[in-house]
C-alpha cells in the first residue's frame, strides 16, 4: 500500500497544489464574507428537488504511456434531494434514486452531501480504508464552506473547502484538492489506480444545478504514488417531476430517524477515534454498508422497528471501526 503521506513527502504535489485556492485565492475580508453568505446558502438550498439526472464520464489524457483510457460512459437516473438540516451556517442535503423495475418504484439511499461555514476543520480521506481531521488554514477560513459527502450508508466519502466566486458571468463553488476512495464504477474492475486526486465544482443553471468533476486517478508506480490517467465527469441535475416523487418522499418519512441516529453514530466513531478507520469494498464502499442499507429498506417496509435496527447497527459499526 501506497499512502498519500508517502506521496506528499515525493513532493509530486508540488505542482499540483501551488493551483489550489489556498494559494490562488486571497483571504476574504470580513464585509466581503458577510454580503455574499446569503446568496451563498441560496445556491447551496436550491440544490434540493426533484431532478432527472445524467452522468457523464470520461477519461481524457493519460499520463502513464502503458494505460489506454476507457471509452467515455453516459448513464442517467432520477433523483430527489431533500434539506435535512439547515441551522443557517450547516446544510445537509440527502440525494434518494428513484429506479422503476417491473412496474415497481425502488428507492436507493444515495450519497448525502453536509456544507458547513467557515470550519475549522474537514474530515477527509486520508488513505486507503482512513478518514482524518484536516484542519482548514485560520486566514482562509473566513467566507468559505467546506462540503463533505457521505456514501449511501453514511460513512465518509471525502471532504473539501472553497468558496463562492463569479467569473465570466457563472457562479460556482470550488473545492481545494481532495483526495478520494475510487467510485463503484472503478473500484470494482480492479483497475492500476486506487484513489483519485479531485477538484470539485457545483454550478446552479438555469434548469437545475451540475457538479463538475476533475480527477486525477492515482496508483502505485515504482514505489509511489503517480497520475495514471486523468478523468472529467459532468452530472448534470435538471428540474423533472415526471417520476415516483412520492416513493422517494415515503421511504424518507420512514427511515428518517434511523438514518439521523446512523449520522449521529458515525460522528460519535470519528470523534472518539479520531476519525473513522474502517474496510472500503469494491461493491458498496465499506463492507458494513450492504446491511446497513438492508437495515434501512427493512424499517421502510415494517419489518423491524427503528430501535432494533439501530441496535444491530451501532454494533457493526463498532465492531468494523478502529483507532486511528
Amino acid at each position: 500500500m501506497i499512502s498519500i503521506r508517502s506521496f506528499l513527502g515525493a513532493g509530486l504535489l508540488t505542482l499540483a497544489f501551488a493551483v489550489s485556492p489556498a494559494l490562488a485565492h486571497p483571504p476574504i475580508a470580513a464585509e466581503q464574507a458577510a454580503a455574499t453568505f446569503e446568496q451563498d446558502r441560496a445556491d447551496i438550498l436550491a440544490m434540493a428537488g426533484n431532478y432527472k439526472v445524467r452522468f457523464d464520464m470520461q477519461e481524457s489524457t493519460r499520463w502513464d504511456s502503458a494505460y489506454t483510457p476507457l471509452d467515455r460512459k453516459i448513464s442517467g437516473g432520477h433523483e430527489v434531494v431533500r434539506v435535512v438540516e439547515d441551522t443557517g451556517r450547516k446544510i445537509v442535503l440527502q440525494h434518494l434514486l428513484v429506479v422503476e423495475m417491473e412496474g415497481q418504484s425502488h428507492i436507493i439511499k444515495h450519497w448525502r452531501q453536509d456544507w458547513e461555514y467557515e470550519p475549522a476543520r474537514v474530515l477527509v480521506y486520508s488513505d486507503r480504508n482512513a478518514w482524518t481531521f484536516e484542519e482548514v488554514p485560520e486566514r482562509m477560513r473566513t467566507g468559505r464552506w467546506s462540503q463533505t459527502v457521505w456514501q449511501v450508508d453514511d460513512s465518509p466519502r471525502y471532504g473539501g473547502w472553497g468558496q463562492f466566486e463569479t467569473q465570466g458571468g457563472v457562479r460556482r463553488w470550488r473545492s481545494n484538492w481532495t483526495w478520494r476512495p475510487l467510485a463503484r464504477r472503478d473500484a470494482v474492475r480492479k483497475p492500476v489506480y486506487d484513489r483519485y486526486l479531485s477538484i470539485n465544482r457545483h454550478q446552479n443553471t438555469p434548469d437545475g444545478w451540475i457538479h463538475w468533476q476533475d480527477n486525477s486517478k492515482m496508483g502505485p508506480k515504482n514505489g509511489k504514488l503517480a497520475p495514471i490517467v486523468q478523468e472529467y465527469v459532468l452530472n448534470s441535475y435538471t428540474r423533472f417531476d415526471g417520476y415516483d416523487v412520492k416513493a422517494a418522499d415515503d421511504y424518507w418519512a420512514a427511515t428518517k430517524d434511523y438514518w439521523a441516529a446512523i449520522r449521529a453514530e458515525w460522528d460519535r466513531i470519528a470523534a472518539a477515534k479520531g476519525g473513522i478507520a474502517i474496510q472500503e469494498e469494491a461493491e458498496t464502499g465499506t463492507v458494513i454498508s450492504g446491511r446497513l442499507l438492508e437495515l434501512g429498506d427493512d424499517v421502510a417496509k415494517g419489518r423491524t422497528s427503528t430501535a432494533a435496527a439501530l441496535s444491530e447497527a451501532k454494533k457493526l459499526m463498532d465492531a468494523n471501526t478502529r483507532k486511528l
